[in-house]
């Protein structure tokens, strides 16, 4: 017993000593989308004020592709070591119900805090003839089949958000699933499709350039960054409700140590008041609650995409 008690003490000794150093290198941020789209912005907003609080630089590593999964795989195979972080986001709630994981994603994850939340917002290619909500569902029940609507990938709120639409309203479009939302929002303003339910801080400056026709935001009030865009539901779809959000997490058996200081540092980022006015500025919410708080975010949101899911009979591909 005496050895055992040692040994764990040795440990524990150990564990200090090297969070007490941390970190003395920078810190890998892992977003599992290309470069362009919502994750990418939140992350290059959020990674400098995190560093400023770390005393080490944060790098941005885009790994896109199956909705965060390939980033995710990578990610919980990195050293526990508070050297590697990760932005997650809806798809991390949504792939368990799509797609057979390489990994447990509540197991193989230290939930951080939440960072921010933001909408989507249905924007149209101004080739579309349709200036309301309740103009797009009879345009589209007119031409059924006709209409292409572009996402950032299956099982994406992009995607979610129209397939609850579709659900709701009866609707039929055809869906074009691409590789990230900037890619998604390209094929939106080239013509490629005609609408998209894209997240807000991706599509904004696109409807105030008037690239894009916005009919209406997804989440349960008017957006700040788009005054006078009323929600989904107040347009003409009562009780339809969709929110982003972007979350930060550290691998599993990471020293307590080392989450608590990436916590503390993160939470005091998110209440710095220029960024949160940037993100404002981007239709996102800063958040910055708890580890407890977000992981028990984390296992609500899983549990209720995964009926979602399975109502609408979506599969990926």
């Amino acid at each position: 017993m005496g050895k055992r008690w040692l040994l764990c003490l040795a440990a524990l000794v150990s564990i200090t000593a090297f969070a007490q150093n941390y970190p003395s290198k920078p810190i890998r941020f892992i977003v599992g989308f290309p470069p362009g789209g919502t994750n990418d912005i939140v992350a290059r907003i959020f990674a400098p004020k995190l560093a400023e609080g770390l005393g080490q630089q944060v790098v941005v590593d885009n790994r896109g592709g199956a909705n965060t999964a390939i980033a995710s795989e990578l990610f919980v195979r990195t050293p526990p070591d508070g050297y590697t972080i990760m932005l997650n986001g809806p798809g991390h709630s949504t792939n368990p119900s799509l797609i057979k994981l390489n990994f447990d994603s509540i197991n193989d994850f230290t939930f951080v805090t939440l960072v921010a939340e933001s909408q989507n917002m249905l924007v149209t290619h101004p080739s579309l003839p349709v200036k309301s909500v309740k103009e797009l569902i009879a345009f589209s029940k007119k031409r059924p089949g006709e209409i292409n609507y572009g996402s950032s990938g299956i099982g994406t709120t992009v995607h979610l958000s129209a397939e609850l639409f579709k659900y709701m309203t009866g609707v039929k479009w055809v869906h074009i699933a691409y590789k990230g939302g900037g890619p998604g929002l390209t094929g939106l303003l080239s013509g490629e499709v005609s609408l998209y339910f894209g997240n807000v801080p991706t599509v904004i400056n696109q409807v105030r350039r008037g690239k894009l026709r916005a009919l209406a935001v997804t989440g349960p009030k008017p957006s700040s960054a788009a005054p006078g865009i009323p929600t989904v539901a107040e347009a003409g779809v009562p009780g339809y409700e969709v929110t982003s959000w972007y979350g930060l997490s550290l691998p599993a058996k990471t020293p307590q140590p080392i989450v608590d200081r990436m916590s503390k540092e993160a939470v005091h980022a998110l209440n710095d008041p220029g960024l949160r006015k940037r993100l404002t500025e981007l239709g996102a919410e800063a958040v910055g609650n708890s580890p407890d708080e977000y992981a028990a975010f984390i296992r609500r949101e899983i549990d209720k995409w995964a009926k979602v899911i399975k109502a609408a009979g979506i599969k990926a591909q």
